[in-house]
């Protein structure tokens, strides 16, 4: 495909300002809410093919997230998208000051392979509520939902305003190296570090969302119950194959046994066999075995079991942990939950600001004092007290990394402002303006300039 051709047309078609129009761009959510709505079984069957994930799965962690933020914005783009007023400054009185909202133009969104639907569509949703249009890459590794997604939408809609580009690693590599107005990345920070350095030679700038090892924290003071049920699920939801899940689990010394206990008995509920419509599989081989290569046999609490040829990997629970073993080298993304006991809080959170910044961080404690000791040492992209994962189910809050995590946020009034560009202006007054500062200059002229500024 030429990727420059299609470009050109999106670029040329924001340029006629046809995209200026609210109604034109709620037309197009309207249109691919629609399209996804009477496609649901096909999206169901091709997840399901991809990663045997369940209807229910599909539903709950990627439509109802891409249909939320269409109707946000049905809802709120008008009021979002008008220029905004604000005060103007005593030295450019009388006049007055608006901030509109651009559209960029032409955005790249690269999208991820652990949730193909919600993480390549919704931030399209946001650009699209902006005014831009987009080509969208999906990851290459689920290849069942890439040829149906770009099947659908090429089908349904013109190329100059959404076009799905297929392939894998040389088709991003060519849509790279195309001077875009914005780039959206989502993925691991190894990758990142490409795009980042592909669109800064183009001076492109670019959003990342992108992951790190996201702590959770269990003091003794914790409802030990509510934590184990919440933990158990955020962590292996998606075989853990989650960026903001638990990465790995410190628990106060005194409550860590009857914590596991807890977390066992979870996981013996809530039947995460292989084949089960609970739980999915991993992606592919290469990640299946990177997995298992950071679980030590010597260290299982429980789990551990896996079958190769189902790619399915049994949900483990890894105690003795120390902060050198391997498991605690990378992120994990995968469901394995190493488990590491400490003693002082104010200890553990000094050697965690002195980690990589996580995109995620959660504490379960019932003691304001820790809580507000834990959101004053440490920073991270969102998180949550006495719950995991939820905080990004809000199209009212922004998402997103910081540092090694990432750069930028989207999600609903936050997503509209990634694609877009605030432009100020100001509209003076042609019937009075104070001559102090025009030629010639004088010392009484300087004494008001202090004055006014």
């Amino acid at each position: 495909m030429d990727y420059i051709s299609v470009f050109n047309a999106q670029k040329e078609f924001v340029r006629s300002g046809r995209t200026s129009d609210t109604a034109f761009r709620k037309g197009i959510l309207i249109r691919l809410r629609d399209l996804l709505k009477s496609n649901e079984g096909k999206l169901y069957d091709a997840v399901y093919e991809d990663f045997r994930k369940s209807g229910f799965d599909t539903y709950a962690t990627e439509l109802s997230m891409i249909y939320g933020e269409i109707n946000f914005f049905l809802k709120n783009l008008d009021r979002i998208a008008r220029p905004r007023r604000c005060r103007t400054n005593l030295a450019n009185m009388p006049g007055k000051f608006r901030i509109h909202n651009d559209p960029l133009g032409s955005v790249l969104i690269i999208g991820a392979w652990n949730y193909p639907y919600q993480l390549t569509l919704l931030p399209a949703i946001d650009a699209i509520a902006a005014g831009n249009a987009c080509i969208l890459k999906p990851s290459e590794l689920p290849s069942g939902t890439m040829h149906l997604v770009a099947g659908l939408i090429n089908e349904n809609f013109a190329p100059d305003i959404l076009y799905v580009a297929e392939g894998g690693v040389p088709e991003t590599t060519e849509l790279l190296k195309i001077c875009f107005d914005k780039i959206f990345f989502t993925g691991s920070p190894k990758v990142g570090r490409i795009v980042y350095e592909a669109a800064a030679s183009n001076m492109v700038p670019v959003t990342l969302e992108l992951g790190g090892k996201s702590p959770v924290i269990v003091t003794a003071s914790a409802d030990l119950e509510t934590a184990a049920k919440r933990i158990t699920w955020g962590k292996f939801l998606n075989a853990g194959q989650t960026c903001v899940a638990p990465d790995y689990l410190l628990v106060e010394d005194s409550v860590e046994d009857e914590l596991l206990g807890l977390i066992r008995k979870r996981l013996d509920e809530s039947s995460y066999s292989d084949g089960s419509d609970n739980y999915v599989r991993i992606i592919n081989k290469k990640n299946f075995d990177r997995i298992l290569g950071l679980i030590d046999p010597g260290k299982i609490y429980c789990g551990g079991r896996s079958d190769e040829k189902t790619l399915y990997i049994e949900p483990t629970v890894m105690t003795g942990v120390g902060w050198d073993d391997k498991v605690m080298g990378e992120e994990i993304f995968g469901p394995v939950l190493p488990v590491i006991p400490f003693s002082s809080l104010e200890d553990v959170l000094d050697r965690m600001s002195h980690m990589e910044k996580p995109l995620s961080a959660y504490i379960f404690s019932n003691d304001k004092s820790e809580i507000k000791m834990f959101l004053d040492r440490i920073s991270f992209g969102g998180g949550c007290v006495n719950d995991v994962v939820m905080h990004l189910v809000n199209e009212n809050v922004p998402f997103g990394g910081v540092g090694n995590s990432g750069t930028g946020n989207y999600h609903g009034k936050y997503g509209f402002d990634c694609f877009s560009h605030k432009k100020t202006v100001f509209k003076k007054s042609l019937h009075f303006e104070p001559d102090m500062k025009y030629p010639p200059y004088t010392g009484g002229k300087l004494a008001w300039i202090k004055r006014l500024m």
